[in-house]
């Protein structure tokens, strides 16, 4: 998301940043997804994001297969096919012929399954849950795999096939693949030699084994600096040293195109993971439906659009669903979601009738008598996200909570709301091709865990035994008729429930200058989401960028 995350192309010299007259031919950078002031050698790409550098799932790690929200294909990566037996439980992949490790070994279907093998061993590299639906991944000859399902999961193969791929000859020596850095990779991707790497910029250059060589890429390098805000990061691409991001940026037609409307362009479509206000259901008050409802109401998210998204985006309605998904949404679920309108007054109804009442000096009072103080977690470098929580704690506070801003370093953030240590927090939805993984997340049992364990979704710790019905019967269903209406039921159980407040679908923010490189995708070439925060769809990108002049 996240709407959630910065990158950003850059072009420097050796020693820092360059002037553009002096950039390095064929050198793209790339500034981090998360703000930091600085930068930690870490290239695992089996851990979730926060100190896990950009390239190891972006430029490095490869999956089998790339799925792309805009065309809603799969694009054959590290495989070339895949066939599904008759009854749904096997799963066959035909791995794609002569491509190579980084160090010059082969790759071939041990790495599959060893990798597989690998989030068996250890839980908290299945960061998807694969192994709740997965029983076996077998070799049936270096080229071929198949992936034996313990049930029926139609699903599934969303999350086998961006699974990144490791080599088995270099992982099977690693004692705790949870805590390694991975700080000499050896991938199959693009980009993979790390010729320089300081805390505040690091270089990684080509490939020299890359399985898409000679032709591709054409990028000789990328590069990174470290941007402790996405201010500063804004400020990089509108002074023109920067050839992609991914990056917010305030009034970007006025500031940034309209400087060169040949050459600067951007492309945001609000087709990424949505952005909600996440409340701990495992804390009163906001174990209360009510509650989460009059909280919704006093939320202006026109006010919050128009002042912390610039209106590149609009306001949620109450399903959450964003514009990718815009042909399941249920209209009976989207009038019935009436508690993401503004209205201060049904707000204060509500609360009054949680008993949360106001006293002294109009704050509300928790149902032990103390005052409702909440502080509404935001990360320090997302100055959009900044703006709208401020506007958020403003509505909160006109109903009697005493709420109030408090922004954290993003891996601080990131760890307090995947442990569920957080009261109230702005956060974001992961995307997934259809409504059934965002509702997943939103409300199954199963992605349910225990404050103080790390959940990579369901940050709000929220889960429904009806939800887990309708999910069950979407796992087995390849009729799309049957999709749409269990989906609708989802859609509807979400807006009776309000497990999180929907804010807005997130833009995928991409912006580009092509003064040095050509061949980024656009609203007339949407050949991928121009995007770079996507993991792994950045590799579509940077393996059809060309420079106007030749690398040396």
């Amino acid at each position: 998301m996240l709407p959630r995350a910065v990158v950003i192309a850059w072009v420097v010299a050796a020693g820092g940043c360059a002037p553009r007259s002096q950039a390095e031919p064929g050198v793209l950078l790339v500034e981090e997804k998360e703000q930091t002031a600085s930068f930690i050698r870490n290239f695992n790409p089996l851990l979730e994001v926060g100190d896990v550098r950009w390239p190891a799932t972006h430029a490095m790690y490869e999956p089998l297969f790339i799925y792309n929200a805009l065309s809603g294909d799969y694009v054959p990566w590290l495989a070339t096919g895949s066939a599904w037996s008759d009854d749904h439980r096997r799963l066959r992949v035909d791995l794609r012929p002569g491509v190579r490790w980084s160090d010059g070994a082969r790759f071939t279907a041990r790495d599959v399954v060893f990798t597989f093998e690998l989030l068996s061993r250890f839980d908290a590299l299945d960061l998807r849950g694969v192994w709740a639906f997965v029983s076996g991944v077998t070799a049936v000859d270096d080229h071929t795999v198949e992936i034996a399902f313990s049930r029926v999961f139609l699903p599934g193969y969303y999350y086998l096939a961006q699974q990144p791929i490791v080599p088995e000859h270099v992982w099977k020596d690693v004692a705790d693949p949870v805590t390694w850095a991975n700080p000499h990779p050896v991938a199959t991707g693009p980009f993979t030699e790390i010729t320089a790497f300081e805390t505040q910029a690091y270089q990684v250059d080509r490939n020299p084994y890359y399985w898409q060589l000679p032709e591709r890429p054409q990028v000789r390098a990328i590069r990174f600096l470290a941007f402790p805000s996405n201010d500063q990061a804004a400020f990089a691409l509108v002074s023109g040293e920067v050839d992609w991001a991914g990056s917010f940026v305030p009034a970007i037609d006025r500031i940034f195109a309209a400087r060169d409307r040949e050459h600067h362009h951007y492309w945001f479509p609000p087709v990424d993971g949505g952005v909600l206000l996440y409340a701990n259901t495992t804390r009163a008050p906001y174990d209360d439906v009510r509650v989460r409802k009059a909280l919704s109401m006093a939320i202006d998210r026109a006010l919050v659009v128009k002042v912390g998204m610039y209106d590149y985006t609009r306001p949620a309605d109450a399903t959450g669903l964003n514009d990718a998904h815009a042909r399941f949404r249920d209209d009976a679920a989207v009038a019935a979601g009436d508690w993401v309108q503004h209205d201060v007054t049904r707000a204060n109804a509500l609360l009054d009738e949680a008993g949360l009442l106001r006293g002294p000096g109009g704050v509300r009072r928790l149902r032990d008598g103390s005052r409702w103080q909440v502080a509404i977690n935001v990360p320090t470098g997302f100055s959009d996200w900044v703006r709208a929580t401020q506007v958020i704690a403003r509505g909160l506070r006109e109903v009697g909570i005493d709420a109030r801003m408090k922004a954290h370093d993003f891996n601080a953030w990131y760890e307090q709301v995947q442990e569920g240590e957080f009261a109230l927090a702005l956060g974001w939805a992961e995307p997934y091709p259809t409504p059934y993984g965002y509702y997943r997340a939103m409300m199954s049992t199963a992605t349910v865990k225990p404050v103080g364990v790390a959940a990579p979704e369901n940050w709000h710790r929220f889960g429904l035994a009806r939800a887990d019905e309708l999910l069950g019967a979407l796992e087995q269903t390849a009729d799309p008729a049957t999709e749409h209406r269990l989906t609708a039921e989802l859609q509807r159980l979400f807006v009776a429930s309000a497990p999180a407040i929907p804010l807005f679908p997130g833009p995928l923010w991409g912006a580009y200058n092509s003064t040095r490189f050509t061949g980024f995708p656009d609203a007339d070439d949407p050949y991928a989401p121009l995007s770079p925060n996507l993991s792994p769809q950045a590799l579509l990108v940077l393996t059809r960028l060309v420079p106007r002049e030749p690398p040396p």
